[in-house]
């Protein structure tokens, strides 16, 4: 598995224990860290900080948060069975994630002053949408996005068929453009772990810092991150591969300006009116 920056792939190590391991710091930017951890019996994962709210997303297995007092039971057979608690911790407070078996956690933050509590959002209180069409549906899931409340965390779960597009058309949110500042991190699972996404990250003559020229394709492959340093980004599963992606997101929005939406390429738009609109039956040429 890997996490894949604006200057390349870098390594990361294979659980028990923490499989990938984000922070500002190795992003190179200021406010969102993720990690995955697998967390086996005997050997409790333990965290919290002083000046970051948290977000504990179970990817898969079964175990406990511990946190404030309180003994909160998470399980998840697999991303792409069900939808499972998040676990709202503020900062100043920590948390442990002890199992009986194995359960792989994924814990993402952002800075945070300390203006909520300690929360578990069910997925009964989350908003699920089916978007786009074409070669391009699929269903978000707000797993901690507005109105569920945090600070500056917003978090999307996102279900691709194979062969389909994420993300079109293309957005951005790097505060260019009239767009907010938002830092995000995609981490990739695929039901067909042979298979693979493609994703793009690429700026139209607006970058930060006069990065006018910046764009990159990564290959993502089941377990990996990829981060969006600037500009527009879209991903695609390999054709044999369904695609999960869970997206951690923090920058300027705070509480319910996070309800803010980011910015979209004006060039591909106009497929949002139709998505069918000149889709080719095939064949397309006669031969005589």
């Amino acid at each position: 598995m890997t996490t894949t920056t604006a200057s390349g792939p870098v390594s990361s190590a294979a659980g028990p224990g923490t499989r990938l391991d984000i922070t500002p710091e190795s992003a190179g930017w200021s406010n969102v860290a993720f990690a995955i951890h697998d967390v086996r019996a005997g050997v409790p994962h333990r965290g919290g900080a002083t000046d970051r709210e948290t977000a504990i997303v179970t990817i898969e297995g079964a175990g406990r948060v511990l946190v404030d007092g309180l003994t909160v039971d998470v399980a998840r057979t697999s991303v792409f069975d069900q939808v499972g608690r998040i676990v709202y911790v503020p900062p100043g407070v920590d948390f442990t994630i002890e199992t009986d078996g194995a359960v792989v956690v994924a814990v993402g933050s952002a800075p945070a002053e300390g203006k909520l509590p300690v929360r578990v959002i069910e997925p009964s209180e989350m908003r699920s949408e089916i978007r786009g069409g074409g070669s391009s549906y699929r269903q978000v899931v707000h797993s901690l996005a507005y109105p569920l409340p945090a600070e500056h965390l917003i978090l999307y779960e996102v279900y691709v068929p194979r062969g389909t597009w994420a993300g079109w058309p293309p957005h951005r949110h790097d505060g260019i453009a009239g767009s907010p500042y938002l830092e995000e991190v995609y981490y990739f699972r695929l039901q067909g772990p042979e298979g693979y996404v493609l994703h793009r990250n690429f700026v139209d003559g607006e970058g930060i810092d006069g990065d006018d020229d910046f764009d990159e394709v990564v290959v993502a492959r089941d377990g990996d991150a990829v981060l969006v340093p600037q500009g527009f980004h879209t991903s695609v599963a390999s054709p044999g591969s369904n695609m999960y992606f869970l997206n951690y997101l923090a920058g300027e929005l705070e509480l319910d300006d996070r309800k803010t939406p980011p910015c979209f390429h004006s060039d591909h738009t106009w497929i949002e009116a139709d998505w069918e609109a000149g889709a080719w039956s095939l064949p397309v040429v006669p031969l005589t």
